[in-house]
């Protein structure tokens, strides 16, 4: 069966864009124009990709993706947006968005970041499925992750990003590998979704200033988890 993809889009010319390009990839895809239908279709629907625009003419794209979150969704949502601003990705992300793109968009970038949204989670012979490093524990089976007795509230992704990371507490763990057993192993572009996760990552972990990081930036490199 092929992946349903849901493109939320009140631009009737960028959505029949996106419509015919997406499948020309064998998914299926049905356009909603505005938020209260894009909430309804994917209810009724349940798409496994939700493409979704922030600026729609009845509700704001980020109530949408809450919405959906809230009536449990666990599609991946995209956001496909005009808005460049950090704060608007941020809100996003935090809003349950795996992802933002700012308009315009190359359309070999936007096709493989579906890919490697639609992708499967390869599960890593040979690891544990708890990790722990210091008060943080990540189950992989269960998909859940602590900081001591509370469970963290974790997007899919952010909930990969802290699993590597923990899995490889003390070392270095470089863009370049992240970005390939996170999202995906062809993946190109902009890493900015990733640095985006990361704040998002170490706001939920608590974290207030940059002195009490866990979530070391090594300039040029990558990241370093350190266990406190």
């Amino acid at each position: 069966m092929a992946d349903r993809i849901l493109v939320v889009e009140d631009d009737s010319t960028i959505a029949r864009h996106l419509e015919r390009a997406l499948l020309a990839q064998g998914y299926e895809v049905e356009v909603a124009a505005t938020g209260h239908a894009a909430s309804d279709r994917a209810s009724a629907w349940e798409p496994d990709l939700v493409l979704l625009d922030l600026g729609l003419p009845d509700v704001d794209g980020v109530e949408v993706c809450r919405d959906l979150r809230a009536g449990g969704s666990t599609a991946a949502i995209v956001v496909l947006t005009a808005r460049t601003e950090e704060i608007d990705v941020i809100v996003a992300l935090d809003a349950g968005a795996d992802d933002y793109l700012t308009k315009p968009v190359r359309l070999a970038e936007l096709l493989a970041r579906v890919r490697a949204h639609l992708r499967r989670p390869r599960r890593a012979e040979g690891r544990p499925d708890i990790l722990r490093a210091g008060d943080v524990t990540v189950d992989r089976g269960a998909r859940r992750a602590f900081r001591g007795e509370a469970e963290l509230d974790l997007r899919p992704k952010e909930f990969d990003l802290l699993a590597l990371l923990v899995g490889e507490a003390g070392r270095a763990v470089t863009r370049d590998r992240i970005m390939r057993e996170v999202w995906d192993e062809h993946w190109f572009g902009s890493t900015k979704t990733l640095d985006m996760h990361i704040s998002a990552l170490r706001r939920k972990l608590g974290e207030v200033d940059g002195s009490a990081d866990r979530i070391v930036t090594l300039r040029g490199v990558g990241y370093r988890y350190e266990p406190q």
